[in-house]
């Protein structure tokens, strides 16, 4: 951030009175400009057994494969981040049937959360951000081949709980290691 969206002039970094982090704050208003994680909002979409996965259009990642989900927007809650986000990537309507995992990622400020889904109807296809979509079985899962450290965890531990058929709420982090970004 160079300039203050309250007034325009620049701003500079440095920890307010009260505060204990540093903030952007305005030379000329003193407006303090708080910057605060994302939310990636997703599903773990299930149809007979079989969990959809999208390959991604996009970077980053190109090609590879991923559960449907992305940025949360304004107004909107997670459940229906999630709900969208998977009918704007796999084109598959589904329903939520609960929270399942939320793992922060602090060192991109972000915080995934993916939540257990089933399609309405078997129908899914490919969004503008997915080259494809595809059913696979637990066994089928193209492991070499997924897209983050997150969407992996949540498979593994989505793949353990379908065995047990008991499905709790997963809260974990992913610290990349030595502070590198991915």
């Amino acid at each position: 951030m160079k300039y203050c969206s309250t007034c325009g002039h620049p701003v500079e970094q440095r920890i307010p009175e009260g505060d204990n982090r540093h903030r952007y704050v305005c030379v000329s208003c003193e407006t303090i400009h708080y910057q605060n994680p994302r939310i990636v909002a997703g599903t773990v979409p299930v149809w007979e057994g079989q969990i959809l996965l999208c390959r991604r259009a996009i970077e980053p990642r190109y090609g590879y494969w991923t559960l449907p989900a992305g940025f949360m927007e304004n107004a909107e809650t997670t459940i229906e981040a999630a709900a969208r986000e998977t009918l704007e990537e796999a084109l598959a309507d589904v329903t939520i049937e609960g929270l399942y995992s939320i793992i922060d990622v602090p060192h991109i400020n972000q915080v995934h959360m993916f939540y257990r889904a089933s399609l309405k109807d078997g129908q899914f296809g490919a969004g503008e951000e997915s080259l494809e979509s595809r059913l696979f079985s637990p066994g089928e899962i193209p492991w070499d081949e997924i897209s983050f450290p997150t969407v992996r965890k949540t498979l593994e531990l989505f793949l353990i709980d379908m065995e047990t058929e008991r499905f709790g709420v997963h809260v974990s982090d992913i610290r990349h290691p030595m502070g590198k970004k991915a």
